[in-house]
């Protein structure tokens, strides 16, 4: 099982910055990829942006391409989330989850299932 612990959420001014990160322990060697969903109120949650640990492949939803970047330290086990010029519409519960064996890069991305472990999440709110 992999435990995950996230920070780094705030509130923010439209077109500021916040970086995420997740802290991940446990089994993390066996982890397959790391994702960021989030969730606004009254929604569904949504895939972010994802990471393949074994190549550091990159992947992102169409909304935040170019103005959010996932990365990794495997030494620290810790994926960030970097988020520029934050938009209001970008308010929501932020979570990070770990895909522990080989899955699609369709469902990474699409997906809250496909992943097998949820931190608490973590919320940014992005005032206008």
């Amino acid at each position: 099982q992999v435990q995950l612990v996230e920070s780094g959420g705030g509130l923010v001014q439209a077109g500021g910055s916040l970086r995420l990160s997740c802290a991940a322990s446990g089994r993390t060697f066996s982890s397959y990829a790391m994702g960021w969903f989030r969730q606004a109120p009254g929604k569904e949650r949504e895939f972010v942006a994802a990471i393949r640990w074994s190549d550091g492949n990159t992947y992102y939803r169409d909304s935040v391409k170019g103005r959010f970047t996932i990365s990794r330290d495997n030494a620290r086990n810790t994926v960030y989330l970097q988020m520029n010029s934050l938009k209001p519409e970008d308010t929501a519960v932020y979570y990070c989850a770990a895909c522990r064996s080989w899955s699609s890069i369709a469902l990474l991305t699409t997906t809250p299932d496909a992943y097998d472990s949820w931190g608490q999440g973590t919320q940014v709110t992005v005032s206008s």
